[in-house]
């Protein structure tokens, strides 16, 4: 299979996970691969403005569980179904201080130079016109999270590893439950992954559908 080939594969064998085998638990070393993918991600002006905490112990997901006491029950079950699920964190309030630790990292990689340090700030601004009088820069960096969302759904398709995205989790239980974890981030977006159950779960069985290519894309 050329690399084509396997692209669109990962893409078209891809699907929401409904119904988990809990008795299936991803390899540390595909989670590693997973990790690095999060962290390589990419973000507007580099800012890496997020967090992810990754749940995995039986304390952990019990926590988890508690956090879908008010709503969204029907993402409860994946809990201690699934082989963990990461919360996808965003800094609400991302300062020039927050950047600064970037433009330090990229001075430490060799990619900026410690005499240019001043002019690395310059792509703040796409951080300044996204940030309102209260400092609050949330649509922003919430909006950084899903391009590291998509990233990792496309490496576990290429892991053959299972997922479900979760924007039905509650945020405001999720910064109480996981408050030191979280530092002051928040949380609006989950991610299940795991091996589905391959009697129960429906979804797996179901042809994919997707408007067609006329109807998305235009090319000038």
């Amino acid at each position: 299979m050329t690399t084509h080939e396997h692209i669109i594969n990962d893409l078209e064998s891809r699907y929401t996970t409904k119904k988990y085998d809990k008795t299936k638990k991803v390899p540390q070393k595909d989670l590693n691969v997973l990790y690095e993918a999060l962290r390589l991600s990419p973000s507007s002006i580099n800012s890496q403005p997020w967090k992810f905490i990754v749940i995995e112990s039986d304390a952990a997901k019990q926590r988890m569980h508690d956090s879908f006491a008010n709503k969204f029950q029907f993402n409860q079950p994946h809990v201690f179904t699934c082989s963990h699920i990461i919360l996808f964190a965003h800094n609400p309030a991302y300062t020039r201080n927050d950047y600064e630790k970037v433009v330090d990292k990229g001075i430490a990689d060799k990619r900026t130079k410690l005499e240019d340090k001043e002019s690395a700030f310059g792509g703040y601004v796409f951080a300044e016109i996204n940030t309102d009088e209260q400092g609050i820069n949330e649509a922003w960096t919430k909006s950084q999270t899903y391009i590291a969302l998509g990233n990792a759904m496309h490496t576990l398709a290429r892991l053959k590893i299972d997922s479900t995205p979760m924007e039905g989790v509650d945020s405001e239980l999720i910064s109480e439950i996981f408050a030191e974890e979280l530092g002051g981030y928040q949380c609006h977006v989950a991610l299940a992954i795991g091996y589905h159950d391959e009697a129960e779960d429906y979804n797996n069985k179901l042809a994919k559908s997707r408007l067609a290519m006329k109807d998305v894309l235009t090319v000038l």
